[in-house]
């Protein structure tokens, strides 16, 4: 072959190539947690798969969000990627606003590896959408040397009620000048921790309105009033005061969900200083010791020209590969809700800056238990609704009278 022919065979050659290279792009948020970790997801795949390229692309999350309604409400599927991140809050209304916008994945994933309650969220009239992710898996973060000066043990942690919380919080002020735990008077992240681990929400079963006759919702509020009145608390605003009180030793303990172990984990001194339990319970039907505080899935677009690929891609990676879960759990401290990750090594590391307690183990048990609810397509309105009445809340107004301000508001602003 001469020269000038082979250039040719060799430039018709690339061009084949370039037909046959798949390219997936995936919307995400959050350069140093969802975006890095699908960028090794993708680095694992590509060692198997050298053919296909990943075009990650790092949005804000607000901006994500708006992007995706607005494209998704204007038919302009083209635009729209391969895969996109969502919060598991918002899962219910695109599924909902948007049939036929993502595409079912009922015999292609295997859904029984994960917590039902994230199943739940993504099924929609049988079939089930999207690959679960991160978890919000909620833990009751505590100083142990505070609660020990106080004079309580490990074992008087488990599985107790708000009640016995206050109790234990006087007595921890009492012994050691320190409040129990910091909250932001404007949040309702505590009040949405505590409705779900009685297995209720803003919204019922069937996604209607549930406020008014909501025990969980209703004992939820008194609870934060009560904690509020014992004066066991330590009211901060916004992020930075709330993570500065336990980095300084302000607060005995903190309420929320797994996403807080590495800020918790910053401030090196305390290291060893630090345990967790079981979040306490409400008094309520159906109230457990479980709950969930945010996360998010992965979501695969109908209109996708990569679509089977994108599916394959999630299957191998976030569904089968068990070591990529030890992976991301070391180097990014993100707990994924696949139960079959806990059966690797790191999950059963014990952590020295806990005072050596298998935590992640802990973790993925309290995982298996959290109460899957109906987000509905309205809950940020909600929240937002309950967020407006918590100052009202603090100043001892009637939680039957909030309940029907909360309800009035969401059924303004969702009609």
């Amino acid at each position: 072959m001469n020269k000038g022919k082979f250039v040719v065979a060799l430039s018709a050659l690339c061009a084949a190539f370039a037909v046959q290279a798949e390219k997936i792009t995936v919307w995400s948020w959050d350069p140093n947690y969802n975006v890095a970790i699908m960028q090794d997801a993708a680095n694992i795949y590509q060692k198997t798969h050298p053919d296909v390229t990943f075009d990650i692309v790092d949005l804000a999350k607000a901006d994500l969000e708006q992007k995706l309604q607005t494209m998704l409400a204007s038919g302009m599927t083209k635009a729209l990627p391969d895969i996109v991140l969502v919060e598991d809050y918002n899962a219910p209304k695109y599924l909902r606003s948007f049939p036929g916008a993502f595409a079912p994945l009922n015999g292609k994933i295997d859904f029984t590896r994960f917590a039902k309650y994230k199943i739940d969220l993504m099924t929609v009239e049988g079939k089930t959408y999207g690959v679960p992710f991160d978890t919000g898996v909620t833990a009751w973060y505590y100083r142990q040397d505070l609660i020990e000066k106080a004079g309580y043990s490990a074992k008087d942690l488990q599985n107790i009620n708000w009640d016995k919380f206050i109790e234990i919080g006087k007595k921890v002020e009492e012994k050691t000048g320190k409040k129990m735990i910091a909250i932001d008077p404007n949040d309702a992240g505590l009040i949405r921790i505590m409705m779900q681990s009685a297995g209720r929400w803003y919204f019922d079963k069937d996604g209607k309105l549930d406020i008014v006759s909501n025990p969980a919702l209703k004992e939820a509020l008194e609870t934060q009033a009560a904690l509020n009145k014992s004066g066991i608390v330590k009211p901060v605003m916004g992020w930075a005061e709330w993570v500065g009180a336990f980095n300084r030793g302000d607060v005995a303990s903190v309420v929320t969900g797994v996403w807080i172990t590495g800020s918790i984990k910053a401030e090196a001194k305390q290291s060893g200083l630090w345990n967790v339990a079981p979040i306490p319970g409400l008094n309520v039907e159906g109230a457990t010791h479980a709950s969930n505080l945010g996360g998010s899935s992965w979501y695969v677009l109908e209109s996708s020209a990569e679509k089977e690929q994108a599916i394959q891609f999630l299957n191998e990676i976030y569904v089968n590969n068990i070591d990529f879960y030890q992976q991301i759990l070391q180097k990014n401290g993100a707990m994924g809700s696949n139960l079959l990750s806990r059966e690797g090594a790191a999950y059963q590391q014990p952590d020295a800056y806990f005072s050596n307690t298998p935590i992640w183990t802990a973790f993925s048990d309290w995982l298996k238990a959290i109460p899957a609810v109906n987000y509905g397509m309205y809950t940020y309105e909600a929240d937002a609704a309950v967020g407006a009445q918590l100052p009202a809340l603090k100043e001892g107004k009637s939680v039957d009278a909030l309940l029907k301000n909360i309800e009035q508001q969401v059924t303004t602003q969702i009609q």
